[in-house]
């Protein structure tokens, strides 16, 4: 498999700038969406100005429930996905549209072919017209694979992974991770990208995310939910979910159904 990264230096969308229009970018970059088919742990993607796709390979295509393209075409992730997912991908659209945003390496739930949700890095770069207009956006969601357990570090680096999960409910300071690694933080940092393909911070984050996810589908309070997972401030926990996840714990909790006093 590729790492996220490699995919994503393959398909940089300013290898694309400056086409006619979103119909000559198509036009000019065909030969190569055949190969994109062929890649199965990345969902990669062509989206006009309206957010509505107009290419998908075939891993995103299983992804979305279908077995073909052509239903895809012309929809918006939020008439594609499951509410809990859909108008958040949307969202992330919006700001790469409205704003010439660049998302890189943005830690987030993706669903695989399961239907499970399951984690990814996302990047989306927007694609501009000769003038300069954005008039689309390029994406791709790469799986995050499982870690790479040749490298020199993977025992220690391990111990520090099992350290963050548990501990991820109180505040975790990267001094005590490189303590358990023996290593500097810039090794430290440089050995974890290599082997769960994700910063130490990353890490925490998705450790603390994941446990907040499992628990908002029980009647813990959202208050308690976030002080479970690490968070002191109630509103530093909003912001990071909904960056996850494009809802507040609170609109999450109630896209899946569930009624809870708060």
């Amino acid at each position: 498999m590729l790492t996220p990264h490699a995919i994503a230096q393959l398909f940089k969308a300013e290898d694309f700038q400056r086409a006619d229009s979103i119909e000559s970018l198509l036009r000019g970059i065909s030969p190569l969406l055949p190969m994109l088919d062929v890649i199965p742990n990345a969902a990669i993607f062509i989206k006009d100005a309206a957010a509505r796709y107009l290419f998908a390979n075939q891993t995103l295509v299983e992804r979305c429930g279908l077995k073909q393209l052509k239903p895809l075409l012309g929809k918006t992730s939020a008439e594609i996905f499951p509410v809990q997912f859909g108008p958040g991908y949307t969202e992330q659209d919006r700001l790469v549209l409205e704003n010439g945003q660049l998302l890189e390496k943005q830690l987030e739930l993706h669903l695989y072919k399961s239907r499970e949700p399951g984690w990814c890095l996302t990047y989306k770069w927007p694609l501009k017209d000769q003038q300069g207009k954005i008039i689309g956006l390029m994406g791709i969601s790469v799986d995050l694979q499982s870690a790479t357990n040749t490298h020199p570090a993977y025992q220690r680096l391990v111990a520090v992974d099992e350290y963050i999960r548990s501990h991820f409910n109180r505040a975790i300071a990267i001094s005590e991770l490189t303590k358990i690694a023996g290593v500097s933080a810039a090794q430290l940092e440089r050995y974890c990208k290599r082997v769960f393909h994700l910063t130490p911070r990353q890490m925490i984050l998705k450790t603390r995310l994941e446990n907040a996810h499992r628990l908002l589908h029980t009647d813990m309070l959202i208050t308690d939910v976030a002080l479970h997972c690490g968070y002191t401030d109630h509103s530093a926990f909003s912001r990071q979910f909904k960056s996850l996840t494009g809802f507040t714990p609170r609109q999450y909790r109630q896209a899946t159904g569930r009624q809870v006093e708060e």
